[in-house]
């Protein structure tokens, strides 16, 4: 327990460090640019602080639930064929070739596809950013499965586990840090991929906060948009980086 607050202790005081290293390299560029386009972070703080006090939280709520709800699909979806064709050796070669030729493919180019198919509404935008974390997520833990020690394996099938035990037991934690690693990785992903549908026939959502402050000109609430959007990439990857150390504890940081 000292151990871990030590080390939160420790991360807090560097997560401050950086923060104001990048306050004062934004200042210093916005004076050597010296243009309304581009203000100073105080500006931008006086507007983030008065647009949580008006819509810009509403516009938060609404990229929040689009991103865990694509995240939580995505993880469920990749993770569970993933351990299914890691495992399955002859049900992998069959399906491995699907994968391999349509994992190259940029999924943002079957956004038109699905806005025609599903609407301009939510379901679209979930669908898009969960195909697109969903190969992430499935390929590495398809390659974390196939890469598990044998002796692990066998060790639990002497004592006579099933299937379903296998992948409880062995499966899922062997490959858990290299899931949540992907859901990282997936993470950032997702927040580009959510500014990209959010600018497009929608009135909700931070990318669309952001874009409409450009159409107005109102550049202190576009940076205070680009604040916003950016801080909850971060909570949601301190999040995630908490899972692991609760999780994974027997791997070393």
């Amino acid at each position: 327990m000292i151990k871990w607050n030590r080390y939160t202790r420790l991360k807090r005081v560097e997560y401050i460090y950086a923060s104001l290293l990048l306050l004062l390299f934004w200042w210093g560029l916005s004076l050597l640019i010296n243009n309304t386009a581009f203000p100073p972070p105080h500006h931008a703080m006086k507007s983030l602080i008065e647009g949580l006090g008006d819509n810009l939280l509403v516009h938060l709520g609404v990229s929040l639930y689009r991103v865990l709800i694509s995240l939580f699909i995505a993880t469920l979806l990749g993770v569970s064929f993933g351990l299914i064709l890691g495992k399955n050796r002859s049900l992998d070669n069959l399906v491995a070739p699907i994968i391999y030729l349509t994992y190259p493919i940029p999924k943002v180019v079957f956004m038109p596809i699905l806005f025609i198919l599903l609407g301009i509404g939510d379901l679209s935008k979930i669908v898009l950013i969960t195909l697109i974390v969903f190969y992430q997520i499935l390929v590495t833990t398809r390659d974390a499965a196939r890469n598990l020690e044998e002796e692990y394996i066998l060790s639990v099938k002497s004592l006579g586990a099933n299937a379903w035990e296998l992948y409880w037991h062995v499966y899922l934690p062997g490959c858990l840090p290299s899931i949540l690693t992907a859901l990282r990785l997936g993470l950032g992903t997702a927040m580009a991929v959510l500014f990209l549908v959010e600018t497009y026939a929608t009135q909700k959502g931070i990318g669309y906060f952001i874009m409409e402050s450009l159409s107005r000109m109102a550049y202190d609430d576009m940076f205070a948009g680009i604040i916003a959007m950016g801080t909850l990439g971060f909570i949601l990857y301190l999040g995630l980086d908490l899972a692991e150390k609760k999780l994974c504890r027997w791997v070393k940081y």
